[in-house]
């Protein structure tokens, strides 16, 4: 009931095969220093055996332009599909790792597997992050980056959703209220 997740699409790719796209519904964050993630992903998928034997993958952020391919990609097969070609998507080449971003995900995460978690139906990928890209038409002036432009999508029970506005900011309910200094 940990729900709304993202929904991300992961590539990978063995030396001198395909590039593959795996899309994940299970991904989150889970140390910030050295800043790390995690997957889980089946071991009956066709992905599985490339992202324990490369040990690399990259995780690409999605928006609602990616929604019908992150939905494709998650119930085609790579065994039987080119999934770049079949979605219309680019390879974009990694600085860190050998699997190649997707070029219209607004953040791609380059990442080498670090720890493989045996749990059950799924197997937990414990990954460094090595590199991010992001778009720069997503960053302001300062460079942060800028979430409601991204227009990113989640999953919760088999739908995808747009994120909603911003209430707040971390600390906002302990900051104390300005007030107005009176002239004596």
């Amino acid at each position: 009931m940990l729900y709304p997740i993202p929904a991300v699409m992961v590539s990978c790719q063995r030396e001198g095969e395909k590039p593959n796209i795996i899309t994940v519904a299970w991904a989150g964050n889970v140390c910030s220093s050295p800043a790390m993630l995690s997957i889980s992903v089946r071991k009956e998928r066709y992905s599985y055996d490339i992202l324990k034997e490369t040990g690399e993958f990259v995780v690409n952020l999605t928006n609602r332009k990616l929604a019908y391919a992150t939905d494709w990609c998650g119930v085609r097969s790579g065994k039987n599909y080119d999934k770049f070609k079949e979605m219309h998507l680019t390879p974009l080449e990694s600085r860190f790792v050998s699997a190649p971003g997707i070029a219209e995900s607004p953040v791609n995460i380059e990442c080498k597997v670090r720890n493989v978690l045996e749990l059950g139906s799924h197997d937990m990928f414990v990954a460094e992050v090595m590199g991010v890209t992001v778009d720069e038409k997503l960053l302001d002036n300062k460079g942060k980056f800028d979430l409601r432009a991204a227009d990113l999508i989640s999953y919760s029970h088999g739908e995808y959703f747009t994120l909603g506005e911003k209430i707040g900011k971390f600390g906002y309910s302990v900051v104390k209220k300005k007030t107005s200094k009176r002239k004596k």
